[in-house]
């Protein structure tokens, strides 16, 4: 198993967390996205797209972390990552999806304002990103109300939100002490030895 991988990459990280909880063996092949790797004709045959993570399990190839992952889950279904019962594993996607679509790009967005001289940063929109992280933080204090993970058990929405979850401080953004949910899941996830394995 072969995994195309650029160590930064929030939506690499969702895929090598799945790849440890499930303790399946892999070969990291770096993708060096600054010099265009990703756009070479031979990446081009792999995705398409030209983007990672790219996958290759003997012959089979996928792309697109969220169908990476429903395709581990499928292939290797222990330990399981997505819950029994459908209307829950319905929320589990749903969450997912909103953590790629949004809440990823919002920190995306720090994290890159970040990197700049404070001179060149962007401040108003800086400010403005920096609030719809919160926001999330927010949003997903409801769903952990009585649970120790999103949708109960640890699951692929969990593992989504853990790249930018666990660099809050790096991006300036404090939890809200008062989001006592929140506060007692990152700790959680900070416990898993699969998320331990990243280095962010």
């Amino acid at each position: 198993m072969r995994l195309y991988d650029s160590p930064d990459c929030a939506f690499c990280q969702k895929v090598k967390v799945v790849l440890w909880e499930k303790d399946l063996e892999f070969e990291t092949v770096l993708v060096d996205l600054k010099a265009g790797e990703q756009k070479t004709p031979e990446f081009l045959k792999l995705n398409p797209y030209g983007k990672v993570p790219v996958l290759v399990d003997d012959e089979t190839v996928v792309y697109d972390s969220t169908i990476i992952n429903e395709y581990l889950e499928d292939e290797y279904p222990e330990p399981r990552l997505l819950p029994a019962d459908s209307s829950l594993r319905a929320r589990a996607r749903l969450l997912e999806d909103y953590c790629d679509n949004s809440f990823i790009p919002s920190a995306d967005f720090v994290l890159m304002q970040m990197a700049k001289p404070e001179a060149e940063r962007d401040q108003e929109r800086l400010g403005r990103y920096r609030m719809e992280v919160q926001r999330g933080l927010n949003r997903l204090e409801a769903f952990l109300d009585g649970k120790d993970f999103l949708v109960g058990d640890f699951s692929l929405a969990d593992i989504a939100f853990v790249p930018r979850v666990l660099i809050l401080p790096k991006l300036g953004v404090e939890v809200d002490p008062r989001l006592r949910h929140v506060n007692g899941w990152i700790g959680r996830l900070r416990e898993r030895p699969s998320v331990r394995n990243l280095t962010l």
